[in-house]
């Protein structure tokens, strides 16, 4: 009986002796953690949580805190990110804003000093045009300003695709006449229709519309394909490849480009981003192709 109580106590001292260890590896896992965590927090390292402890409880939960160290990181970057996109923004409304004040103004005190009716003429054209480009400016900037919050669900709608097309193209009719421009339509015998926001869909194909009439040498093609996908395509010989990569970069102009803000394709790829969709450019021997795509297009037989 005395043996069995032996092997009884020695299994107790034993296990007291295993705990003891577990839980003294436990703190030291929970030491690394904290001070990896602190390590973490004070510095701009991109290393992660290291553990010595093969305790899979604590490795799961150390593998849970990096996680959320990328997602942190990933957030403090975006937020760095937004921050110069911001100031960078702010610089260039400035400028955007200044240029055409300061020309108003100088034209203005040199139509204070005319006395010849050509000169007279020829300054206010000029203050005539720079007051365009400055309402422009403005009312962009309130669209941006106005599209950059998120599009509410409650507004969707199916929209046919072909119809939408049909509508913002007889808008621009006078637009595409004075710059000579006729538009070629394909469309498929079938109605295309998505869940979509229909006055942001109507902004986007604009904003495009809008930018072929500032590039285009002449031409526009466009074509709704039967899996939904729309193609804006024209001639711009003035354009390059390094520009086109840049089109969608909120206020970058072209300098071809006259009363350009440069934040219609901005706006253009932020609403379709909004709504689930993709839009990209592509440039080859001198054609510029703009693409559209939203998901879950419905085919519908007429």
């Amino acid at each position: 009986m005395e043996i069995w109580l032996w092997i009884l106590v020695v299994i107790l001292i034993c296990a007291i002796l295993l705990l003891a260890v577990k839980i003294v590896l436990l703190q030291k896992s929970a030491d690394e953690i904290r001070e990896g965590l602190a390590h973490k927090f004070m510095t701009e390292t991109n290393t992660l949580i290291d553990i010595s402890s093969r305790d899979r409880h604590m490795r799961r939960l150390a593998a849970d805190l990096n996680d959320q160290l990328r997602y942190l990181r990933s957030e403090r970057l975006r937020y760095q990110q937004g921050n110069l996109e911001i100031r960078e923004s702010i610089t260039n409304i400035s400028h955007d804003l200044r240029t055409p004040l300061t020309a108003i103004y100088g034209y203005l005190d040199l139509l204070k000093k005319s006395k010849s009716p050509e000169d007279t003429a020829r300054y206010l054209h000029i203050i005539e045009n720079r007051m365009d480009a400055l309402k422009m400016l403005t009312e962009e900037l309130f669209r941006y300003f106005t599209v950059s919050s998120s599009i509410s669900d409650a507004s969707y709608e199916r929209v046919v695709l072909s119809s939408a097309l049909e509508e913002i193209l007889s808008a621009y009719y006078a637009a595409l006449k004075k710059s000579r421009i006729e538009p070629k339509v394909t469309l498929p015998e079938n109605k295309i229709t998505c869940l979509l926001n229909k006055s942001a869909l109507s902004r986007i194909f604009a904003n495009i519309i809008g930018n072929a009439i500032k590039y285009s040498d002449g031409d526009l093609i466009i074509t709704l394909s039967e899996n939904g996908e729309i193609t804006f395509s024209n001639h711009a010989s003035k354009l390059n490849e390094l520009q086109v990569m840049r089109l969608f970069d909120r206020f970058y102009t072209v300098e071809t480009a006259s009363n350009s803000t440069g934040l219609g394709l901005y706006i253009a790829k932020d609403l379709t981003e909004q709504m689930g969709g993709t839009i990209r450019a592509d440039y080859a021997n001198q054609v510029l192709c703009i693409s559209l795509r939203f998901p879950h297009p419905d085919p519908e037989t007429q």
